[in-house]
């Protein structure tokens, strides 16, 4: 099994992130994220998938997805090429005496305190997922309440490779 990161452009019409998910599911492919956001050109989205799967099911669902009428581009974006970013929201139970020491891990990371409770912390970090995994392994001694994560938004690379649509 092996992941592959689909960027695709699609026109921003009602329903068709169903229309994409329905895709995956009616044949069983798995999603391991997926992020959506209107572009600067307020016609279209950009959706960003993150799939799983052998080399022929990884092929396929590019194929599929492509034959999609909403979809206008597709493409790879190959971590060489490409860079992605993810945001996550954690909440840490953080007692008086515990909060500088999770304030100073998140120092290092350069997360932002976004929230102090009494009794909790929420902390929110962009970055790559493997920053976001090492910070939350370093918060392994301190209760986790609550986390989301945005999963991967990713965009190529220099000027090469950019899709107008008129």
């Amino acid at each position: 099994m092996q992941k592959k990161v689909f960027q695709l452009l699609v026109n921003n019409t009602a329903g068709v992130l169903s229309r994409i998910t329905g895709l995956f599911s009616r044949r069983g492919y798995n999603i391991e994220s997926i992020t959506a956001g209107v572009t600067a050109d307020p016609r279209f989205t950009r959706i960003t998938i993150v799939a799983s799967g052998d080399d022929e099911i990884l092929e396929q669902i590019e194929k599929q997805l492509a034959k999609l009428e909403d979809v206008r581009d597709i493409r790879e974006l190959k971590p060489d090429q490409s860079v992605y970013r993810e945001l996550i929201m954690i909440k840490v139970r953080a007692a008086a005496d515990q909060r500088q020491s999770i304030i100073a891990v998140a120092d290092i990371f350069r997360a932002k305190i976004i929230d102090v409770a009494p009794e909790s912390l929420m902390i929110e970090l962009t970055g790559n997922q493997q920053k976001i995994d090492a910070f939350i392994g370093l918060l392994d001694g301190y209760e986790i309440l609550e986390q989301a994560r945005t999963g991967i938004a990713g965009l190529g690379r220099g000027t090469e490779h950019i899709t107008f649509i008129d």
